[in-house]
């Protein structure tokens, strides 16, 4: 089948073979089941640990090489010159040329300067007067660095400005071998590095305020906003942090540290408890010399922070900061906040408080008006044998045909076709092997004794407890089939275990396998090696703890991701390294195999997530826009889209044809760990280290309910087979059963709800809960139903 295109978008960046980006099909041994010219490292010391395909993508057999695709041909060191220049006349446009010609002639790039300077027909003399060059004065670097801050700033989308000099349209700044994480919030922008100009972006805050006057600007203004009516207050209230943040990082920046100590411990218990992590960071930033290094201050500069206000409180504020000619103030909320203003009533503080919390603020209302398909794609036709049962059943009597068409039904259920499902062909994804459509029938046949669940109808659960383990589990997944099991742990194994009483075997030597009569029935039994027989099998590699394990739905190949900054890829017949993917630079928390194979995503410390093919050694899509850590990846159903949850408390969809971001959610309080698609595709639960588990309607891009009742992270999700209850485990020790149906029923997504985000959560968690199991003293790491509903739990013990 054809890997999925390696094409240009605004907010993908491709790295690709050399060569014309082709469509191509995966070459004979160029899979990685084959692995023909692959090294495999299976060594006990985790070796070499460079482990790669050997065939380039572009089939040229040419060494590929990670390129960032610039749309634009600019000439290197030219900068596309503006098509009008303002004129000269007016002060204000005149301003913005000299910051633009000193930015250009800062930055070395002569020609543009010059061909700028002709086209607006400026004398020389003029640009000289404001300094010798390398300067500028008061005036002009404010307004360079306005113009720095709204070139490093985030894009809300692809109609990004171009940054002069860089002579490129939109491309995320991620290099496939940064020396350091990707710069943070740079979805549609291009910078030189991979890190923003700490310089540039700090400049901004070289302010001339009297930093006497910084407590009485606050007061004056946390004053006015306790004293208006009740409807703006909650709104307005949401300035208080980042006015907070950002007048604490001036009064540093500018040197005045004593007015900054005063300023923090005056203020800092005002601000909402969610918060308190992050003002630990701030406290820890006392000289100007600490913020350059400091990633959660450059994130919080490089990203306008977003308030959702009503037009009314909007006014409000406008007036009272202009009558009060509150200008530092102003200049702060024109600067570093972007106002996202709607009509109509103001929100309460409940429902401002439901949508906050996360790094950069609320999701902007256009970042979740885009389609996205969330139905199923239509299930291949598939006949459906009869088995022994029912032939025999046949041969006594005529009449037994009874099961036949019941089991026919299934196999149609979904054979309409979704409105809401994308194209079937939107994306390439393998097409079913033999072997495949012979696991679908047995689904099929599983699915006629699964059990249905309901309040009144709650599964067993099973828990797979790790003894000795000394806290060193870091990962676990289960086979689709619950036969086998896999855990990543602290010292870079992996470990497979087999549940079921067949024992897992490798394939023979070579040497034997040539004695096999390959036209032989039980051909597939013959090439296994009964003396590799055994429950357990270890998979070494890996040189740093394994945090995230996958199987393929076939059962054939498992994924781990690991410190170390790989992802590998393992063969469930050899037990063996087949592939290393190398892409990140830091370590890789999670990685998860598509719904139909072939495809994967991973997530990591560098605060990307990357899609990969198994055959391509490099990633087709890098997912760039997490202030930071990406703690964990899950594909749709119909694995056109992947949902990431990150350390910024926010979760992304992301559209797997074009590498957009489609949809932003805010609300949770702590770093997200758990992702789980309901199995119609239609709603996204997401728990996080708050405790709590947050519902979303994908296609509203609206939360939608909230389940109380963890006290600590929740580790893991999963839906029950037809989504009837959702499942979540916690590092409290507890397994909690939770009412989906219900939770999900009667939601108001009125056009006004979803143009304002007016959101009521109902409080009925507990209404909701259907049951809490309690571990003895085990945190629960993974959940997973079986196709008959039974639920499957594990965690490794650690005692008290």
């Amino acid at each position: 089948m054809a890997a999925l295109a390696e094409e240009q978008t605004e907010v993908a960046v491709k790295l690709e073979p050399e060569g014309p980006p082709t469509l191509l099909p995966p070459q004979a041994g160029d899979s990685a089941g084959e692995g023909s010219g692959g090294t495999t490292n299976n060594g006990p010391n985790g070796g070499g640990g460079n482990v790669a395909a050997s065939s380039s993508a572009g089939g040229d057999g040419g060494t590929p090489k990670p390129t960032v695709a610039v749309s634009a041909s600019a000439p290197a060191g030219a900068a596309p010159v503006p098509a009008a220049a303002p004129e000269a006349g007016a002060p204000h446009d005149r301003q913005t040329l000299l910051a633009v010609l000193q930015f250009l002639r800062q930055s070395n790039l002569r020609e543009a300067e010059e061909a700028l300077r002709r086209e607006a027909r400026l004398l020389e003399e003029a640009v000289a007067g404001s300094g010798a060059p390398g300067e500028v004065d008061s005036a002009g670097a404010e307004a360079a660095s306005a113009l720095l801050s709204r070139v490093t700033a985030s894009a809300p989308g692809p109609a990004a400005p171009d940054p002069p000099g860089t002579g490129a349209s939109g491309a995320t700044a991620v290099s496939g071998s940064a020396s350091g994480p990707a710069a943070p919030g740079k979805v549609g922008s291009v910078a030189v590095e991979d890190q923003p100009d700490v310089s540039a972006v700090l400049s901004a805050y070289n302010q001339q305020g009297d930093p006497t006057m910084y407590e009485e600007y606050y007061s004056g203004l946390k004053h006015f906003i306790e004293c208006s009516l009740d409807c703006h207050r909650a709104e307005l209230s949401q300035l208080f942090y980042p006015l907070f943040v950002h007048m604490y990082l001036e009064l540093v920046y500018n040197q005045h540290e004593n007015e900054a100590k005063s300023f923090f411990e005056k203020f800092h218990g005002d601000q909402e408890c969610y918060y308190q992590d992050d003002l630990r960071v701030l406290s820890s930033l006392t000289k100007k010399e600490h913020m350059k290094g400091n990633e959660t201050m450059l994130d919080f500069r490089t990203s306008k922070f977003v308030l959702r206000i009503s037009r009314d409180s909007y006014q409000l504020l406008k007036r009272h900061l202009q009558e009060k000619q509150n200008n530092q103030i102003w200049n702060i909320v024109q600067e570093h906040l972007y106002i996202d203003i709607f009509d109509g009533m103001p929100r309460s503080k409940q429902q401002i408080d439901a949508m906050v919390g996360s790094l950069a603020g609320e999701a902007k209302r256009e970042a979740n008006k885009s389609k996205v398909f969330f139905g199923l794609l239509k299930e291949p036709e598939i006949e459906v044998p009869l088995d022994d049962e029912d032939e025999e059943g046949e041969n006594e009597e005529g009449k037994p045909k009874k099961k036949k068409p019941k089991k026919d039904s299934i196999g149609s259920k979904s054979k309409k076709q979704d409105p809401n499902a994308p194209p079937q062909n939107r994306i390439p994804l393998p097409e079913l092997k033999d072997s495949d459509k012979l696991d679908k029938i047995m689904n099929m046949k599983e699915t006629t004794k699964r059990v249905r669940l309901g309040p009144d109808c709650l599964p067993s659960i099973c828990f797979y407890t790790f003894l000795n383990a000394y806290q060193g589990l870091t990962a676990v997944d289960v086979t689709d089939d619950s036969s086998l099991i896999a855990g990543g742990f602290a010292d870079s194994t992996v470990r497979v275990w087999s549940v079921t009483p067949k024992k897992l075997r490798s394939v023979k030597q070579a040497s034997d396998l040539s004695l096999i009569d390959k036209e032989s029935d039980d051909v597939l039994e013959r090439i296994m090696d009964e003396k590799t027989a055994s429950e357990l099998k270890i998979l070494y590699g890996h040189s740093g703890p394994v945090y995230g394990a996958s199987f393929s739905p076939d059962r054939n190949y498992l994924l781990s991701s690991s410190e170390d900054g790989t992802v590998r890829l393992w063969s469930l017949q050899t037990f063996t390294c087949l592939v290393g993917y190398k892409g990140h630079n830091y370590p890789v928390w999670d990685t998860q195999f598509s719904p139909y194979g072939y495809y994967f995503v991973s997530g990591g410390h560098d605060r990307v997530a990357r899609l990969w093919a198994t055959d391509h050694y490099q990633p087709l899509r890098i997912f760039a826009g997490h202030l930071a850590d990406v703690n964990c990846t899950r594909f749709h159903p119909n694995s056109n889209y992947v949902a990431t949850g990150s350390a910024d408390r926010t979760v992304r969809l992301w559209d797997v044809l074009n590498g957009n971001c489609v949809r932003i959610f805010t609300g949770h309080k702590g770093p997200i760990h758990s992702l789980t698609f309901s199995p119609n595709g239609r709603f996204l639960a997401t728990g996080a280290t708050d405790g709590r588990v947050l519902l979303w309607d994908i296609g509203h891009g609206l939360m939608v309910g909230e389940l109380k009742g963890h006290t600590d992270t929740v580790c893991s999700l999963r839906f029950s087979r037809d989504g009837e209850i959702l499942a979540s485990g916690s590092m409290d020790n507890t397994v909690r059963l939770w009412d989906a149906i219900k939770a999900f029923e009667d939601l108001e997504t009125d056009d006004f709800t979803t143009a304002t985000g007016h959101i009521n959560l109902p409080e009925n968690s507990q209404e909701l809960l259907l049951g809490t199991y309690m571990t003895k003293s085990t945190p629960v790491v993974h959940l997973h139903f079986t196709r008959r509903n039974l639920v499957l739990a594990a965690g490794a013990y650690s005692p008290q």
